[in-house]
Formats: C-alpha cells, structure tokens, sequence
C-alpha cells in the first residue's frame, strides 16, 4: 500500500477496484417468475400507480401470486445498521433506534403470517443525550414537527396500505410517531413503544453518568471512575434510557392514549417479551382493519384525558406538556391548556416510584414488571380518574382492558419475577394512594406564575429534594439572580465552581426564538450530582430533561426575546421562589435588588420600567430552519399549544401582514 502518514489511503485504492469481478455486470435480467393477479376490471379502473406497485412489490421478490393482499404499513425509527449477529456496521445516534428494526421484522412476519403484505419505511431520529451542550440541541425540538411531517407524507405515499404501525422510543422519535399516527384519522393505527435499556449489574444508569464532567471538576470522581462507569452505563444494546424522562413517558402516554397492546410500554429491549409485543401488535392492527376501527375512534377527547391522568399518576416529563397537546392537534382534538395540566395535577396523586423521582428510584424495567400502565391505571380506576369507556387498539374499551389485566397470568408471573430477580415488592414500586402518601409522593408538576412569569412556567415539583422543603410541604428560596445567556455560560460557571449555595441561576434566550428551545439538561443534572445543587434555583425560558430534578423552573413565558419580564434581570436581583409541592401553587417574583428588599409588586413596577437586556440574542449558530420554526409554531399556540404548525392561523397572519406591508407600500408611495 503506497500511502503516507498524513494519508494512509492511497489514491489507487481510492478509485480502483479491489478485483476483477466488478467488471462481471448485466444489462438486462429474466425478472420474477409468475404472473400478476390482476383482473380486467381492476386494471381498466384502478390508478395507474396500483399497477406501478404491484410491479414493484413482484421486484423486490415477493411471490406475484400472493399480491392483491391487504397491505399493512409500518413505520420507524430506525437507525445505524447492524450486522445478523448484533454487531455494529454502522452505529445508530443512540439505542432507542439501534433494535427497532428487530420489532418491525417481528411484526412484519406475524402480519405476513395472517394473510397481509407488509411494508416498512423509516424517519430516524437523533440523541438528545448525544447533543447535550452542543449546537445539535437546536435541532431538537423542531426535529419532532419535522419528522412528524416525513412520517405523515410516508403514510399518504402509500395509498393501498390498510393499516399503519409506528414504531418509536425516544425523546424525539416517538413523539413524532404518535403526531403521525394520530394524522392519519380515517385509518387503522397502532403504536409500538420501543422499550427500554437494562441498566448496568454494577454502576451508574444513562442519566448519572451525564454529570461526570462536573463531578470530576470538583473532585467527587476521578477519570478512571469517569471511564469505568461510562462504558457499562448503557448496558444493553437497545431501547430508552432507564429513567422516566421523556423517552419513557412518551411510551407511558402512548399506552394511556389506547394507541398500544397493554402492558406494552417499558418493555426491556432485546428480551423475549419485547418481541412478543410487536407480534400482538400486528395482530391487533389487522383486528383494527377488519372492525374498521380508525385513529380518530381511539384518539378522542377521553384518551387525552386518561393520558394526562395517566402521565401524572406516573410522575412524568414536563416535555409532555409540549407532545400531548401536538398529538391532540393533530387528531383534531381540543388541545390542553395550562389550567387542564393544573386541574389534573391536583386531582392526580403520584402513584410511582421511578428514577428520576424517589425516595427509592427504581429504574424503569421494575416499573415494566411491576405492571406497567396497566397495574397504574387499576389504581387510578378506583379512584374514578379514567375514561373507562375509550376505546384502545385491542378493539376493546380501556375498561375491558383493564378487567382483563387484573386477573391475568401475566402480571402474577411478572410481579412474581421483579421479587425473585430484584428482591423488590412490585408494590413498593406501583403503590395505591395510602402507601404512596404514606412514604412521602407528592404530585407530580405545578405552574407557577408571577412578575417572572405572566403567562406561566413550570417545575417538575414531586423532583425537589425534600430536605429543602419546608414542614409544611412548601419549598421557599430567596436568592441572589445569576444570569446567563447560553447554557455554555452556565456550565462554565459551575465547573468552575463560581456558583454558591443560595443562587438562583437565570437561563435566558434559551426559549424558541433563541436556540430552538434547547434541553437545559447539563446544568440540572450537573446540580443533582453536587452536594450544594439542591440549594441551587434555576429559572430558564427553556425546556428540560425528563431527567432533571431539583427546583428547575422552566417554559417561562412569555420567553426573555419576546420581551418577557425576566428578560430585564440583572445580577444581583433578589427572587423569591415559592412551590408548594402538596396545593400545588407557586410564584416566581423579582422582590429586591442586592440589599434592599421591596417585594413582588413593587417589583412588578421595577421590571415594567426596565428595558429587556442588550446582551438578548438568538444564538449565532441558530439555523435558519429552526428560527422559521419558532416563528411558525409561536403563530400557532407557542410553547403552550405544543410547538404546532397552525396553518389556518400561520395562512391568516401572513395574509395579515401582506396587507399591511401593502397599505404601507400605497401610504409612501408618491
């Protein structure tokens, strides 16, 4: 091999062939044996593209007598390419795509099996753990309306299929699917959540290892901890993160909406289980199409309300609040709004304890072998929260479903394993509402408001560490402002140990307009695994992670670039944070500045004669994609409305603004 250091490849070996077999090629091929079984009829009258396709399906290899089937359509995530033995031939973005493929082939073959055709496609997605502090994370958000988008033209672009299956499992990726699927109203649709990854027999999970770089800055950890524990984190080659962050929870609300098999979410991937699942699930599609039930029969007003019902018993990701809302959109339905979130939330006693919510932090396979969705929503029936009578992709109504659960083998056997393999009572996991009040679970996310924040914010409540919460469930903290403009800010500051006990950080133009939204996930998980962070406030136009913990107030609106009154903070605020994480109400207040004290309504006049911060900006690397989606989706609803593309509202305002560009252009002509 003639090559260099600087370029071990040769320009030979570039543009030559390797032998002399590529130059062993065919011009024409016999083609498929067999003839198509289309009749007079069907020819003279179907569209030309039906013809075109059976064409096609005969070259890719399936028998040509076996066409004319009902066609099933199914959709994923899928990502990288692995090899029939496992191995890597090219790595996926994360695990949650890198298995998919298996439960698409599972249920191809039990749809195949039945009498139908199977078809499969993909939009894959990225890692939102994987662009954690980097420019990737503006992508983030708008990725989930894009590939809702691609996943939805797929759909249509296959006009003889019968039936669609997604297939999903992460942050970004099931969101997308769940859009799609409730999009495609007058069809057969069902959801395939893509499970979870087994957390390591010795380490740390997913979640904990992200605080590595912090904790190793301060000296809580060296670097060969830092590696050790880093390689084993992820220890299993598929599925979601083995926490409840928005992964888990996205597959958690897809099962409340009725949109999967039971017990379907949390499923561990790559296990036996996990596959049995997709093969049901194309048995229940195909049931579907046979009953003629449709997406927008199983999408209704009551599934959204079992799913926020639902998301709140399990004590879910605050990025719900942007995917629910999309998901009801798109079916047609009612979105919710912030008062539905806090009539819920009140209503719906936390019934589960899962990583990141204590006090145990069980981590999701337990919360899959506990009884999963199933074994919550029993609870919650007794207490009268549930839409019994929606109906679910088993063709049957949540009610059937559950009756059925709750003399199954099936959660006996599983509930027998997690005490035999863990050691761990499935009850003290999935708790009915004494043993949960009992051990100190509080409601899941409450909505403060305030001179910050007019229009709103949010805090993941049952997540703040309950030593800094007062006898009286209420969590108070008055600090000085700390403010930041990029989450790189931020980190830098804490890394560099400039952060003290009492601080309350402000993250701004971090919402839609100024970096797509972005996962502030970095600084939250960075406090948790510090011994002061729970002492620490962060206030931030932003999003979360389903991960993150600790009195993390974000989706603060209106955001600081669309002149929100946080905008106009300066160092040495005084903020006054109040949650009571049992009423559920809280306040987040500009009260004083450095060492006067003047309270929240002077300081509601103090930040009305202030102007916004100069130093406001979207970030410079903002794509221009990203910043027509934040334009688009604040026309349609903003945060609040689920990030959605409104066109009758987007055509309305660009039609607006033509006529007033219009009548400017005609009043200064001369």
């Amino acid at each position: 091999m003639n090559a260099d250091k600087k370029n071990p490849i040769s320009f030979a070996e570039m543009v030559e062939a390797v032998d002399d077999s590529v130059y062993q090629i065919r011009t024409r091929a016999p083609g498929p044996e067999g003839q198509l079984p289309l009749q007079i009829e069907q020819v003279v009258k179907s569209p030309s593209g039906d013809i075109f396709g059976f064409s096609q399906n005969a070259g890719m290899g399936w028998n040509p007598a076996e066409l004319g089937r009902r066609e099933f359509l199914i959709l994923s995530t899928l990502g990288g390419v692995r090899a029939p033995d496992g191995r890597p031939v090219a790595l996926g973005y994360h695990t949650g795509h890198w298995e998919v493929g298996l439960l698409v082939e599972a249920a191809a073959a039990e749809i195949q099996r039945l009498g139908g055709i199977p078809f499969a496609g993909h939009c894959s997605d990225p890692c939102d753990g994987r662009s954690q502090g980097t420019t990737g994370m503006f992508d983030s958000l708008p990725y989930r309306n894009d590939a809702a988008i691609v996943l939805g033209r797929l759909i249509r672009s296959l006009p003889t299929r019968r039936g669609v299956m997604g297939v999903g499992t992460c942050d970004k990726g099931l969101p997308a699917v769940l859009i799609a699927l409730a999009g495609a109203r007058d069809l057969p649709v069902i959801a395939v959540p893509g499970g979870v990854t087994l957390p390591p027999e010795r380490g740390e999970d997913a979640g904990s290892i992200q605080s590595a770089g912090v904790r190793l800055a301060h000296g809580e950890m060296s670097i060969d901890e830092v590696n050790d524990l880093g390689c084993r984190a992820c220890a299993t080659a598929g599925g979601g993160c083995q926490f409840l962050g928005t992964a888990a929870t996205s597959q958690v609300v897809a099962e409340a909406l009725g949109l999967t098999v039971p017990h379907a979410a949390l499923a561990p991937s790559g296990e036996e289980v996990w596959r049995d699942m997709a093969v049901r699930s194309g048995r229940a599609l195909m049931a579907m199409e046979t009953a003629g039930i449709t997406s927008n029969q199983i999408l209704t007003d009551a599934a959204l309300h079992n799913a926020m019902v639902t998301h709140a018993a399990f004590g879910g990701s605050t990025n719900l609040i942007l995917h629910i809302p999309a998901v009801a959109f798109a079916a047609g339905r009612r979105r919710p709004t912030v008062e539905d979130w806090d009539r819920v939330n009140r209503q719906v006693p936390r019934l589960v304890d899962v990583l990141p919510n204590g006090p145990e932090y069980h981590v999701t396979v337990r919360a899959f072998l506990a009884g999963g969705v199933p074994e919550v929503m029993l609870h919650l029936r007794r207490l009268g929260l549930l839409e019994e009578q929606a109906l679910t992709a088993t063709g049957q109504t949540l009610g059937a479903n559950l009756d059925w659960w709750e003399g199954s083998e099936r959660r006996r056997l599983f509930r027998q394993k997690l005490l035999q393999l863990d050691g761990v009572d499935a009850d003290d996991v999935i708790m009915n509402p004494e043993r949960a009040r009992g051990k100190g679970l509080t409601s899941t996310v409450c909505f403060p408001t305030g001179n910050l924040a007019p229009e709103g914010s949010v805090v993941k409540s049952t997540s703040i560490d309950p030593s800094v919460v007062d006898a009286d469930g209420v969590y108070r903290h008055r600090g000085p402002a700390r403010i930041f403009t990029t989450e790189r800010a931020a980190m830098a500051a804490i890394k560099g140990q400039q952060i003290r006990p009492g601080d309350v950080m402000v993250l701004l133009s971090c919402g839609p307009m100024g970096s797509g939204m972005e996962e502030i996930a970095q600084v939250t998980i960075a406090l948790k695994y510090l011994e002061f962070g729970k002492r620490v406030a962060v206030l931030t136009d932003a999003r979360f992670s389903g991960f993150s913990t600790g009195a993390c107030i974000g989706h603060i609106g209106p955001e600081a670039l669309a002149g929100g009154p946080v905008g106009k903070l300066v160092d040495g605020d005084v903020i006054e944070v109040v949650v009571d994480r049992e009423n559920l109400r809280g306040s987040i207040d500009l009260v004083g500045h450095r060492d006067e004290e003047f309270g929240a309504e002077k300081g509601t006049q103090v930040l009305a004669g202030r102007a916004s911060r100069p130093d406001l900006a979207p970030e410079e690397e903002l794509p221009d994609d990203t910043r027509l989606w934040a334009a688009l989706q604040n026309v349609g609803g903003g945060t609040w409305g689920g990030c959605v593309y409104d066109v009758d509202a987007i055509v309305e305002t660009l039609r607006a603004g033509s006529e007033a560009l219009a009548a400017e252009k005609v009043k200064n002509s001369p």
